[in-house]
């Protein structure tokens, strides 16, 4: 059917009523309205049948490639090895990607990465590179290529040339309570991915407390449903279904985000023993996902030998190498990485086991120290942020530090304190510790 036939009202009323839509309709809708063609009223009117009625397979596919078309695709055919990225569905102290990138670029796998923001109580993988002087994640798409070929890593922000039917839906469904839509979700993630020219992509799909989907059956569904937009397409693809009911390792924030990762980059010890257990999770996720990436980029046969090509990556050095590598690349100062001005710490008030934690109240308090956004307008204090003193499980007695707040302007520490108060619950008995990484799917399922 020639598309100039369609009606925009027709194709809101076809939602609506429960019927699915042609890869015709939609391509004619998402290009109109890239256009300008569609007005807001009536893209929000879809959003809204979207919402309700949700998306089969074949839609949510067709509206993942229209959006990916309503820019520029990436051409990294130029590159003979397989390209691999990784996307993580956002946590509290997630910071996997400043020491995955640098393990699988060193271990042969270009990776080129299109990051993105903080929003929310998450932390976004920008704003930590940012903290470090100098670094520019604005890089031309040319820069961008050739770094990936030559350096076989680089990060970049979306552009206004990737995906701008993403960039104005989003914003749409910001105001029109359709964030939640699991259709819409994964159209807006792999659009954005599928951009970056890569041939295979590994998830790191976060459920609990602290993430945007708070149970394990949650976090599967959408994670089946990336993947099979990521297969549809012909892109390899594995998830990791990995545990947010407490901040991963032992800093939030930006700059001691990446303290955090240089120490595990430079393979520092930690004379206490639960100190380095909590840098020992940063460093373990990281691996995993690292071994994943490496094994779809096919730079090993198996996945155990892409954990020990990882490992070896990591305590040799050359993944901190390619680190400064990266560095330099983005024009980064890392020997001016700022120190946080000033610092309080947090104890508790009672004798108990730690039991669980509202993660979500620990990214809510980086956002008051402004580690975080609460709107897209905020501006970030690279120095703010949490340090994390116990774990589900440990033993605490009255007066013990829970929490340390950083940060440049300490007026801003009540209202994190408050919030960091209720964040935390104690039981008179010891909580099992949960597993990090509780299931994995797609290849090397079975590790």
């Amino acid at each position: 059917m020639d598309s100039t036939q369609f009606l925009p009202a027709e194709i809101i009323k076809k939602k609506r009523n429960g019927f699915e839509l042609s890869n015709e309709e939609i391509r004619f809708f998402i290009r109109s309205y890239t256009e300008g063609s569609i007005p807001d009223y009536q893209m929000s009117a879809l959003l809204m049948a979207i919402f309700f009625k949700d998306c089969t397979e074949s839609e949510t596919l067709s509206l993942t490639e229209a959006m990916l078309r309503s820019g520029n695709v990436i051409d990294l055919n130029f590159i003979a090895e397989k390209k691999v990225d990784k996307h993580s569905t956002g946590g509290v102290g997630d910071k996997t990607s400043l020491i995955l990138g640098p393990i699988v670029a060193a271990a042969g796998v270009p990776v080129p990465m299109i990051s993105g923001r903080g929003l929310g109580h998450t932390g976004g993988t920008l704003d930590k590179l940012e903290s470090i002087p100098g670094f520019n994640t604005q890089l031309s798409l040319e820069k961008f290529k050739e770094s990936v070929q030559k350096n076989k890593i680089c990060f970049i922000g979306q552009t206004k040339d990737i995906c701008p039917a993403d960039k104005k839906i989003y914003a749409l469904r910001d105001v029109t309570a359709t964030v939640e839509s699991l259709p819409l979700i994964c159209a807006s993630i792999m659009s954005k991915k599928l951009a970056e020219g890569i041939d295979a992509l590994v998830l790191d799909v976060k459920y609990g407390s602290g993430a945007f989907m708070k149970t394990p059956e949650m976090a599967e569904e959408l994670a089946k449903k990336l993947m099979a937009i990521s297969e549809g397409a012909g892109k390899k693809c594995t998830a990791l279904l990995t545990n947010m009911d407490q901040p991963l390792g032992r800093f939030a924030g930006n700059s001691v985000e990446v303290e955090e990762c240089l120490s595990i980059l430079k393979n520092e010890g930690h004379q206490n023993p639960h100190v380095a257990s909590m840098y020992n999770e940063t460093r373990e996720l990281s691996l995993w996902l690292s071994a994943h990436m490496i094994y779809l980029g096919e730079a090993t046969k198996d996945l155990q030998s892409a954990y020990v090509l990882a490992e070896k990556m990591l305590t040799s050095g050359k993944a901190y190498e390619k680190f400064e590598e990266l560095c330099v690349i983005h024009s980064g100062k890392l020997n001016q990485l700022p120190k946080p001005k000033h610092k309080k710490t947090i104890h508790a008030e009672n004798d108990g086991f730690v039991k669980s934690f509202n993660t979500e109240a620990l990214g809510l308090a980086g956002i008051l120290l402004k580690a975080g956004r609460a709107k897209t307008s905020d501006v970030i204090e690279p120095t703010a942020g949490l340090e994390f003193h116990v774990k589900v499980g440990d033993q605490v007695r009255k007066g013990d530090v829970l929490y340390t707040i950083y940060g440049a302007d300490p007026s801003l520490f009540s209202q994190a304190e408050l919030k960091l108060k209720t964040s935390l619950v104690l039981s008179t008995e010891k909580t099992a510790p949960q597993k990090l990484i509780l299931k994995t799917l797609g290849r090397g399922a079975n590790r």
